[in-house]
């Protein structure tokens, strides 16, 4: 089962359709379960998908429930902080009522367990999980050269803390098990550079290498490609 790709011709018409497909898929949770929840990423790429989301009135916001894919193990009040940039930029206007579960808890050190812990109250399976990558086929916190990168792709548990060369800061991410369980899977990839990288990433090699392979190669559940230039 190959991903799905949809291309658009710049930024905002990205962001307007992937929030039409994410409303879509919180809808239909809270009509299947009487709630939902979604699953995003960090980094500067979502931040205009976020305020396109946050705009939509036709989503029942009270009954959702937002998380991280990964985080940096740092507090909010840092610009790094993903939570921070979620409540910037999607928690906002109508989307404001909407519940927010973070995966930093808080300590010097990522706690993978406290991190999972709280996870508890996030309604599983996700009905939506958005997805970036980053140009050395990094998603999620799968990063290459991480000390966890294993764990992470293979675990039972929810969370797993992660350090990586690449990747700044200690960090703590959703390992692909729950990922895949989610209801509808999405990978935003903006730009000429990535494009390159995904192309890269869907050609031969080891998943250690570029860790977004194991999204792309899974037959587990439906992979929708979002890209503009």
């Amino acid at each position: 089962m190959r991903p799905a790709r949809r291309d658009f011709r710049d930024k905002q018409q990205l962001a307007e359709a992937l929030a039409e497909a994410v409303a879509g898929n919180l809808k239909a949770g809270i009509k299947s379960r009487g709630v939902a929840s979604l699953a995003v990423s960090g980094g500067s790429t979502p931040a205009r998908f976020f305020k396109a989301l946050s705009e939509r009135a036709d989503v029942p916001w009270d009954k959702v429930t937002v998380t991280l894919v990964d985080e940096r193990w740092v507090d909010e009040s840092s610009d790094r902080s993903n939570g921070r940039l979620v409540k910037a930029n999607l928690l906002q206007g109508r989307a404001a009522v909407a519940r927010f579960v973070p995966l930093y808890q808080g300590g010097t050190e990522p706690d993978g367990y406290a991190a999972g812990a709280a996870q508890r109250a996030v309604p599983q399976p996700f009905d939506a999980v958005i997805l970036g990558m980053g140009n050395d086929g990094h998603t999620a916190s799968f990063f290459p050269g991480g000390d966890t990168l294993v764990e992470a792709l293979t675990a039972e548990g929810p969370v797993v803390a992660i350090r990586a060369p690449g990747a700044g800061e200690p960090r703590v991410t959703l390992t692909l098990r729950v990922l895949l369980a989610a209801r509808a899977l999405y990978l935003h990839v903006e730009g000429g550079e990535k494009v390159e990288t995904l192309s890269k990433a869907e050609a031969e090699g080891p998943v250690e290498d570029m860790p977004v392979r194991a999204i792309l190669r899974q037959t587990q559940t439906p992979l929708t490609i979002y890209w503009c230039p």
